[in-house]
């Protein structure tokens, strides 16, 4: 079984934001499993379906972002599954826009919402599914407003792309495994 979690901000306000992209993968994950997202666990929005044989949860944790680790962990616990059995999918300023990284392991980069399931997990071996939003051009930008804004414009098409590009990475990372995934995505 695999836990695949989007990370996000629960709430209308937060719906079109930056921070957002993960919970957005997971809704468009969802639709293709043909899944609907309604149970509660653990503070958590989750369903399960199948890739192939193998069982997934989806969740989208309604904790706000900087408080995920508790219920990724609570869930982990549930479910008896390891830190190698997650799939944790979040926006990074780091990235330019758009583009994806996966990574078996490694600390944060900075990310208060994978830094908070590391510390609830007591381990950074964890695959992860970046998703590159960039930095805005101005100098002296605030990090919490933008990550907090709206996507528009051609950055909300560069968005939705990736995020399709995001879906298609969860199928390869669940299908065959964490180095293909790398290998086909993280050049795109």
């Amino acid at each position: 079984m695999k836990l695949i979690v989007g990370l996000g901000n629960p709430g209308r306000e937060y719906a079109a934001t930056r921070h957002n992209v993960g919970f957005m993968v997971i809704d468009n994950l969802a639709q293709k499993l043909g899944l609907d997202i309604k149970k509660t666990m653990f503070k958590t929005l989750v369903g399960q379906a199948q890739i192939d044989s193998e069982k997934v949860v989806l969740a989208k944790p309604q904790t706000y972002m900087n408080l995920s680790g508790g219920a990724v962990g609570a869930l982990s616990r549930y479910y008896r599954l390891t830190a190698a059995d997650l799939i944790i999918i979040y926006d990074d300023m780091d990235l330019p826009l758009g583009k994806l990284r996966i990574r078996s392991e490694g600390g944060s980069g900075g990310h208060k919402g994978m830094q908070s399931i590391i510390e609830a997990l007591g381990n950074d071996i964890i695959t992860r599914v970046r998703i590159g939003i960039g930095r805005p051009a101005e100098p002296g930008f605030d990090g919490a407003d933008y990550v907090l804004g709206r996507i528009s414009g051609e950055d909300a098409k560069v968005i939705e792309h990736s995020i399709a590009l995001a879906v298609e990475a969860v199928y390869c990372l669940v299908r065959h495994g964490v180095e293909r995934a790398m290998n086909e995505y993280n050049r795109k």
